[in-house]
């Protein structure tokens, strides 16, 4: 079994209903292209660093799928619903914080937002 989370560059104002409409943004085919957020870079720089998405893949490796999903304005993974992701999920806790990144969870449909 698998799960998703979601790194979201938003601005201050976002909320839960501005998350999941960017996360289906995200999803889509008409996704825009643009510049680079600088936030969702170094975020998925450190992320990697900890838990490469790239082979060759450990056996403890929590992602699902690889590459992860990486946009000019987000990052979505898809995590083990098992031990193996406890570390990798508090990495990503911390450094959506440290990036001012909103976290999504499209299972239970909750924004993390960073705080102020």
């Amino acid at each position: 079994m698998s799960f998703d989370l979601a790194v979201l560059a938003m601005d201050a104002s976002a909320d839960a209903a501005a998350a999941r409409a960017m996360f289906e943004r995200c999803n889509s085919v008409n996704h825009a292209d643009g510049d680079l957020d600088e936030r969702v870079v170094e975020f998925y720089e450190r992320l990697r660093s900890q838990f490469p998405d790239h082979p060759p893949h450990s056996a403890d490796s929590p992602w699902m799928s690889t590459p992860l999903a990486v946009g000019v304005d987000h990052v979505i993974m898809n995590l083990s619903f098992s031990s193996k992701s406890d570390a990798a999920i508090k990495t990503i806790e911390e450094l959506a914080g440290k990036y001012r990144l909103v976290l999504w969870d499209p299972q239970s449909q909750d924004a993390y937002l960073p705080s102020n």
